[in-house]
């Protein structure tokens, strides 16, 4: 997945902590959604800044499942293309992944008083 595209909110600090913590770990490109280019946005859903998105030449996965495939990129937990293999197994995995996403998400605010790349020391 090597010319993949981690796309993200750079207006959140938070969600701007996890593009940096998969820069260091991946060869995932990061972009935010201000630095979207045409063709780019043409592939993301309409309503693409309600969650993050990972781009790669034949697919588009957004929300729960873009976190998913930069943390199996990064390899984390170490086997977890194998881990996110078998959960995908279940016909409830699915669902589950993009509940906690969003769970996560919809509180970017508290998490980024935590992790964030607008904090001094985060």
């Amino acid at each position: 997945m090597s010319d993949a595209t981690f796309v993200y909110d750079d207006d959140c600090g938070f969600c701007k902590w996890w593009a940096d913590f998969f820069a260091q770990r991946t060869d995932l490109a990061m972009v935010g959604f201000d630095e979207l280019s045409e063709a780019q946005l043409e592939r993301l859903p309409d309503d693409y800044e309600d969650c993050s998105h990972l781009l790669t030449d034949a697919a588009v996965y957004s929300c729960g499942a873009a976190i998913e495939q930069a943390l199996a990129e990064a390899d984390i937990p170490p086997g977890s293309e194998e881990v996110f293999g078998f959960l995908r197994t279940f016909e409830d995995y699915e669902r589950f992944r993009e509940r906690a996403y969003r769970e996560v998400a919809d509180r970017r605010g508290l998490w980024g008083q935590f992790v964030s790349k607008d904090r001094v020391d985060g």
